[in-house]
């Protein structure tokens, strides 16, 4: 990330919009789920190393995505906060040889962080209920839209500001690339509830094989687009952070 004062804007808003979050989740009074949390937790970490690069974009894609789901629909909502948190540290964190970037860091935890509040709190928001909709369908569905563009909007946003480029259009190239993990995601997610609901969550969690071959595919799938005749030309940028 540039060292610009509009950046460095961007990130303390994020920090303190996600320092916010945090603390109302804390003052919740949801119940706390230990061992399926700290599957959850392993499992989730565990994906958080298996990465993709994004083809135009200094930055990667990670596949615990229906792990976060899942702590965000089955969890409490600090549990979730917790988890996300801890899974961004261990998927951003540099390799040996390369250089500690602490304030992509921080964004990245804070995005993260307020990401996952919010898709918890609306998936458990007594609304929801109110409306009448079934919450396993529409709050899988509101979660992952919250995810999606709690992910997606600050980092096209810190990348129009860094680099001077158009926000929207940033955004979009963004949607184009992760949305389908998107949709994939949310479907891992409610076949890992349906299953729990009538087996057991230990079963449900063996679903990490599936999340393997999906890393494989898309790695496949976005070195070809990474060829110079299928790469947008898009700035250097944060991490993407998913």
């Amino acid at each position: 990330m540039n060292n610009t004062r509009q950046t460095q804007t961007i990130i303390g808003a994020m920090v303190l919009a996600a320092a916010a979050s945090a603390g109302y989740a804390g003052f919740l009074s949801h119940g706390l789920h230990l061992y399926y949390g700290l599957a959850v937790l392993v499992l989730a970490a565990a994906t958080s190393r298996m990465k993709v690069k994004l083809p135009g974009i200094d930055g990667n894609m990670s596949v615990n995505l229906p792990f976060l789901l899942t702590a965000a629909v089955s969890l409490s909502t600090v549990e979730t906060v917790a988890i996300a948190g801890a899974c961004t540290v261990v998927q951003c964190w540099p390799k040996r040889d390369a250089k500690f970037k602490p304030q992509q860091l921080l964004f990245n935890v804070s995005m993260m962080t307020l990401a996952s509040s919010i898709a918890s709190l609306v998936f458990h928001s007594a609304w929801l209920r109110s409306t009448g909709w079934s919450p396993a369908v529409a709050g899988l569905i509101l979660a992952t839209a919250a995810l999606f563009l709690g992910q997606t909007a600050p980092v096209a946003t810190v990348i129009g500001l860094s680099e001077g480029s158009s926000i929207a259009h940033n955004w979009w190239n963004l949607a184009q690339l992760s949305f389908p993990y998107y949709v994939v995601s949310a479907g891992v997610t409610s076949l890992m509830q349906s299953v729990s609901h009538h087996i057991g969550w230990q079963v449900a969690l063996a679903v990490f094989p599936v999340m393997y071959g999906i890393h494989r595919s898309y790695r496949v799938y976005f070195a070809g687009l990474a060829q110079p005749s299928h790469t947008p030309q898009l700035a250097r940028a944060a991490n993407a952070g998913h």
